[in-house]
């Protein structure tokens, strides 16, 4: 087991705070077990319906009736089976007393729609992702980077069993829990789609493109690429723009959230594959970005890319308050100051600009701009306040 304490604690503060929690993810990321982690820290009654038993889906054949009388916490788990609960929750929600409620489920257009609709001010959400390098520590990096974040695959006995898992959750997902949440689109199709996005990891969306490949309309490949963001396996890192007399880009960029499901797309099933593949530095690059936020403990809105069309970028730009700071990642154990980073230092106003590495020391390279070592992320890169 990897300690999720920090995990725990988030999810204990947010039940303090609020009647309605809910905790999404990606399918198999975890979450019924860390629901379950934090119910052993917990006091007083508590009800579980998990949604995929068929006896507890029973239970809430009557669910006002069910659910009214309860008190201490109540866990839904797979809540997007049953998104004619959130009215019911909204009423119960209202009470002056009465139970809390921890829900639990895949990302999807029916629970995030649904739930912000019938339960605004009143739900809180919290996204779990997979393990962190602040969960496994720096010295499985390259195991976090091969496998990805997500449980059964860091955990599995071997790689060729953690590409195993992978492959047979890719196959799971398009085909069974997607149907479930309502979506119609052939998993051949999506397929086909989440391959060719992979081979585009890490790069400017580009719609046009997708759509010619696919024969179909620019808005169909965007309802495609929004449908995977909202189950939680892509993220779109939107770009930043401001009045700098510069033409910028402003498309978002396009990545596949887990290193491990990214390699399997590709077809990579050792880290020596991965390493002499041509999508090697671009996956290193998706897979420092990652570890970056979640060790800063940035917010998505937080979180952005910058690039202009003569060529100046910056791979990830975190802007809280008045503060900015930049990131490039660098597949290099020698990093060096380009043209493009004093740039962005300049016309962005950074308050620094870190050039994540793969050497071994972190150090200085100019004003406001150092070199940091993958490997020493945990020490050299403190959480922002």
């Amino acid at each position: 087991m990897i300690d999720r304490t920090k995990e725990v604690q988030v999810i204990r503060g947010l039940l303090r705070r609020h009647r309605i929690v809910a905790i999404v993810g990606a399918r198999q990321v975890g979450k019924t077990t860390l629901a379950r982690l934090v119910l052993k820290t917990l006091r007083g009654p508590v009800a579980y319906f998990d949604l995929e038993n068929p006896d507890d889906d029973a239970r809430l054949a009557d669910a006002m009736t069910a659910l009214r009388r309860l008190r201490g916490l109540v866990v839904i788990d797979e809540v997007q089976r049953r998104p004619e609960l959130f009215p019911i929750l909204r009423v119960l929600a209202d009470r002056p007393s009465g139970a809390k409620f921890l829900l639990l489920g895949s990302a999807s257009p029916a629970l995030l729609q649904r739930s912000s609709e019938t339960l605004a001010g009143r739900i809180v959400y919290h996204e779990l992702r997979g393990f962190s390098l602040d969960e496994v520590g720096s010295d499985r990096l390259d195991q976090l980077w091969a496998r990805g974040g997500f449980p059964r695959s860091f955990l599995a006995r071997s790689l060729a069993e953690s590409d195993e898992w992978r492959r047979a959750f890719i196959r799971t997902f398009l085909e069974r829990d997607l149907p479930q949440l309502g979506i119609t689109i052939q998993s051949t199709t999506l397929r086909r789609f989440w391959n060719m996005l992979a081979h585009y990891h890490a790069q400017v969306w580009n719609s046009s493109e997708f759509a010619r490949s696919f024969g179909v309309a620019d808005t169909t490949v965007r309802g495609y690429l929004d449908l995977l963001s909202a189950a939680l396996v892509v993220r779109q890192l939107q770009p930043w723009h401001e009045n700098l007399r510069k033409r910028q880009v402003r498309s978002p960029k396009v990545y596949i959230v887990d290193s491990g499901l990214l390699h399997t797309l590709l077809g990579l099933r050792t880290l020596a594959d991965v390493e002499s593949h041509p999508k090697a530095g671009a996956s290193w690059e998706g897979f420092v970005l990652e570890q970056v936020v979640r060790r800063l403990g940035a917010r998505p809105e937080e979180c952005c890319f910058w690039a202009t069309h003569s060529g100046a970028e910056l791979d990830l730009l975190v802007i809280r308050g008045r503060h900015r700071w930049g990131f490039e990642v660098k597949r290099t154990s020698a990093p060096r100051v380009t043209p493009s980073m004093r740039v962005a230092r300049a016309d962005l106003r950074l308050s620094r600009l870190d050039v994540i590495h793969t050497g071994e020391h972190t150090f200085p390279l100019e004003a406001r701009i150092r070199a940091v070592a993958a490997s020493r992320l945990l020490e050299d890169l403190p959480a922002l306040q």
